[in-house]
This record gives structure tokens, C-alpha cells and sequence, in this order.
């Protein structure tokens, strides 16, 4: 069975910043790394988004190291500008990326390596840089009634634009940037749209400046600290307003309606008994961590995450979380690829720094909201 000193999973933003990070710190593609990545082509998470998320509604999305974002047509959809930008960047570093190769499980092997299981084989690796996202992992909140609901129920995961809407009456949930997303795209097509949200949304009008994007993060990074489930960065940062978006809370589009109790056949239903007629929930309540093949090496603590020490699991440093917590940015995924390929080389090169103790925490609750979920950055979060 083939060795190897490193394997990532996942070749997003974070896996590729990560492989390139490696291949500068002297490993060697191939002989010495590999990169295994379950999508069928490159572009990571954004190969799945939806046609009409055009490369110009795109915020928020920084290149990956050592490059620069495309100079692309802006009505060009984002799924293939993106696409082909990580299919050069691939090319051009010399990356070792094998695809697809769904990876299953991820156990102890003895001797201080790992295990890596996957459809295409198994590999012994040294250490391991996990970089599999959320996009596979969408989240379905549970509602009263759902069941019953005569209409049709899908997850911004299969949102695949506004025609097939055309004439519905269709409630968009969820307090993140896709949700709005999907309701600027519905609004004229749709026959009437609803949007409804555990919690107030907040807009942040103002420039978001380096300051506020240090606080923000830092208090993502607390709670992976504590091996807590991590929140998105837009829910401490508020929503950023867009000319478009201001529009369209004029107009009325942007009225949000607190959570409804239940759902019936014809709709949903709050508590007072007001119902909304509807032919369409779409769930835009975000993503959990990709991690279950890590499940072999019981890495998460009481709280429910996996303890965090940089991009180290506190319980297991070889495994390295980039994409995970206050990573969950194209800018954060860069960081965390470069500070992951740091910790790789001390490891390989056996240089210990002191593991944390992990330390039993209280069960919590309330901790997976829809909009506290995880999710990236970008126009589809």
C-alpha cells in the first residue's frame, strides 16, 4: 500500500491553497502529497452553483495564493469562471489532484500513520489536511407538519435558478446571503415570494473594514477553540447591503416574517393561525462541516465540534481543518491552507509543540440555527 507523507481532502479554495503551500514548503506532488477530491471536475463547491449566479454578483472572493482572480465577462455564471480559474491554477503549480475519489473513512493505521479509505482505494498517510467544505452537507431544519406539505420542499443545494418558480408562490427561509440571493432572483418571476428567519436579519451598511474583520472572525475562531459547532462569519458580520438589496427592501421584497410554527398541506402556519399559501419552500438554511469520514478518529468533543488549536485537532494534530470555523472564507481558506502546510513540515520533521488537554464540556443547545450554521463566504452562502 502506497505512503505518503501528506494527503488532503478536498480541492477547494482551501485544499488548493493548502497543496500549493506544500509543494513550496519542498514536498514533493505525487511522491510525497496528494490531493483527493470527490467533484468530478475543478471548482471546487462552485461548480454546483446555480446558472444565474453570475461571476459579477460574486462578493467577497479573494484569489487563491500566489494568482489573481480572472478578468471575466461579469454575466458570465460564477460556476464556470471559477471552474476554469482552479483548472489553470491546478495546471499551472504542478498540483496532484486525483478526481473523482470519494473518500469514506479515515482511521487509525498503526506505526503513527492514518488510514485513508476511499472509492479508488486506500492510502497510509503521515498526516492528513482536511479541506472537504460543507457544500455535501446541507442542512434541513425540522418543522411541524413538513411531511404533509402538498407542495415541493428543496435546499439551496438543488436551487438551480428562478424560471422553474415562474408563477409559484414560493417562501424563501433562511437569514444568510443565499436566501436573499434567491429572493432578488425570484422577485418578477415568482407569483409572490415570503421570507421568513429565526432572527431579525441584520444589514451592515458600512464599509467592513479590517478591524471589525479580525473581531468577527475571532469570535468564530472562540468557539472551534472550545469545540464548539462553528457559526458563519456572516451571522457576527450582519448581511452586506448592495445598491440592489436596498431596492429591494423599498419595494417591499426584503419584508421578513418570523419562523412559522407549523406546515400544512396547502402552506405554512404560525401560531396565531395566519396561514400562507405556498407552492414552493426553499431552504436556504446552510451547510454543516463535510466530516464524517473523520468519525473513525472521535475527534469532536461534548460540545459537538472538534476542538480546534490552529488548524490542528487538538485530539489528533495530524489532522490538519482548513475550510472549518474562522477558515470558512476564500480569504480564510488561504490563511488557514498556508498555516496547515506550516504544521505539516513540523510534524513530518518532528518538531512537537504541546497538545491541549481536551476537556469535557457541557452539552449545549440552541447551537444549530439555520443562520448560525457554517457556510461560505461567497454570494451562495
Amino acid at each position: 500500500m502506497n505512503e505518503l507523507a501528506v494527503t488532503v481532502v478536498g480541492a477547494g479554495q482551501a485544499g488548493l491553497s493548502a497543496a500549493y503551500h506544500l509543494r513550496r514548503a519542498g514536498l514533493a506532488p505525487w511522491a510525497d502529497y496528494q490531493v483527493l477530491d470527490h467533484a468530478p471536475a475543478p471548482g471546487g463547491a462552485w461548480q454546483f452553483r446555480w446558472p444565474t449566479l453570475t461571476y459579477g454578483r460574486v462578493h467577497g472572493m479573494f484569489p487563491l495564493p500566489g494568482s489573481e482572480l480572472p478578468d471575466a465577462d461579469p454575466l458570465r455564471p460564477s460556476a464556470e469562471v471559477v471552474g476554469e480559474y482552479f483548472a489553470r491554477y491546478e495546471r499551472e503549480h504542478g498540483l496532484p489532484v486525483r478526481r473523482p475519489v470519494a473518500v469514506h473513512a479515515v482511521r487509525e493505521a498503526g506505526g503513527g500513520l492514518l488510514r485513508v479509505e476511499s472509492d479508488a482505494g486506500a492510502w497510509l498517510t503521515r498526516t492528513l489536511v482536511n479541506a472537504t467544505g460543507t457544500w455535501r452537507r446541507p442542512f434541513w431544519p425540522r418543522v411541524t407538519g413538513q411531511e404533509s406539505f402538498a407542495g415541493r420542499q428543496l435546499h439551496t443545494a438543488d436551487y438551480s435558478g428562478p424560471e422553474e418558480f415562474r408563477g409559484r408562490r414560493v417562501v424563501v427561509v433562511g437569514g444568510g446571503t443565499s436566501a436573499v440571493q434567491h429572493l432578488l432572483e425570484l422577485d418578477g418571476v415568482a407569483a409572490r415570494t415570503l421570507w421568513v428567519t429565526r432572527r431579525v436579519p441584520r444589514f451592515r451598511a458600512e464599509p467592513f473594514d479590517r478591524e471589525q474583520g479580525r473581531a468577527a472572525v475571532a469570535m468564530v475562531a472562540e468557539r472551534v477553540e472550545r469545540g464548539l459547532p462553528p457559526q458563519s462569519v456572516v451571522s457576527v458580520t450582519g448581511l452586506p447591503m448592495s445598491e440592489a438589496m436596498r431596492d429591494a427592501r423599498r419595494r417591499g421584497v426584503l419584508d421578513r416574517r418570523p419562523m412559522f410554527e407549523r406546515m400544512a398541506p396547502e402552506g405554512v402556519r404560525w401560531a396565531d393561525g395566519e396561514l400562507f399559501e405556498a407552492d414552493v419552500v426553499l431552504w436556504a438554511t446552510g451547510f454543516r462541516p463535510a466530516i464524517d469520514h473523520l468519525a473513525p478518529l472521535r475527534l469532536r468533543e461534548t460540545g459537538g465540534g472538534i476542538r480546534m488549536d490552529g488548524t490542528a485537532a487538538v485530539r489528533d494534530r495530524r489532522i490538519q481543518l482548513v475550510g472549518y470555523g474562522p477558515s470558512a472564507s476564500t480569504i480564510g481558506a488561504n490563511r488557514a491552507g498556508r498555516a496547515a502546510a506550516r504544521e505539516v513540515r513540523r510534524l513530518l520533521a518532528g518538531e512537537t509543540r504541546p497538545a491541549a488537554e481536551p476537556e469535557p464540556l457541557p452539552e449545549r443547545t440552541g447551537d444549530h440555527s439555520p443562520e448560525q450554521l457554517k457556510v461560505p463566504q461567497t454570494a451562495a452562502s
